[in-house]
């Protein structure tokens, strides 16, 4: 116990010195420096506040209706047309939807040798499931207006063929081969092939029939249906 008192008096004559070396306005600053240092320790250490953005409440996405979305236009990649009369190739091509009647006749190998492409415009853009038809010299060139196609039953068709400026109908049991030739994407061998077909086999009893001679497919016949009669 006294050697605790003895302590508690060497304490109190030093800090007694203290205050007489460095006088009472020294301590008092120096303890008001600590307490400063102190709170801006704290302050700069402390964690920082959260964004701004992130504080604004955000909307679930589940919450979103349907007319809020945004649907991408569709563009079409591809459209189908119809190639027929004086091409190496007739039938039908799928083409850029840029494509115009040039890169049509191109895809169906090329105007023959009889074709006049002069009476076409090659330049023309393309129209979506339209018939493009390339006349062979003497034929009067024809486009189907792509605003006014004609229906697709065939069967109803108007005859469009012509030639030296005459509506006529081509019956394939009596027609010559020169007169098969003219017919759309009918060259010399397939008229041969036709009137082969119908002097040794049988007479055509329709228009369907064609569809047994060699080299005519289901594109070709209804390329020259609406040209031909039984």
């Amino acid at each position: 116990m006294a050697w605790l008192q003895q302590q508690i008096r060497v304490a109190t004559n030093t800090l007694r010195h203290w205050v007489v070396f460095m006088g009472l306005r020294r301590l008092i600053g120096a303890g008001v420096s600590c307490v400063v240092v102190l709170c801006v320790g704290w302050w700069l250490l402390r964690s920082p506040a959260p964004p701004v953005e992130l504080s604004i409440p955000r909307v679930p996405t589940t919450q979103l209706s349907a007319s809020t979305m945004l649907t991408p236009t569709t563009i079409p990649t591809s459209i189908t047309v119809h190639v027929a009369g004086a091409v190496e190739k007739p039938g039908v091509y799928v083409l850029a939807p840029q494509a115009r009647v040039i890169d049509a006749v191109a895809a169906a190998g090329g105007p023959t040798r009889s074709a006049d492409v002069n009476a076409i415009n090659l330049a023309s853009p393309l129209v979506d499931s339209e018939q493009i038809i390339v006349p062979r010299r003497g034929e009067k060139a024809i486009r189907p207006d792509a605003s006014s196609r004609p229906s697709s039953d065939s069967s109803t068709k108007e005859p469009s063929y012509k030639k030296d400026g005459q509506n006529s109908l081509i019956n394939i049991n009596t027609a010559s081969a020169t007169e098969l030739e003219t017919l759309p994407g009918v060259g010399p061998s397939t008229a041969k092939a036709i009137i082969t077909y119908r002097t040794t086999v049988a007479p055509f009893s329709s228009i369907d029939d064609l569809l047994q001679v060699s080299g005519i497919g289901p594109a070709k016949l209804e390329a020259i249906r609406a040209y031909i009669a039984v």
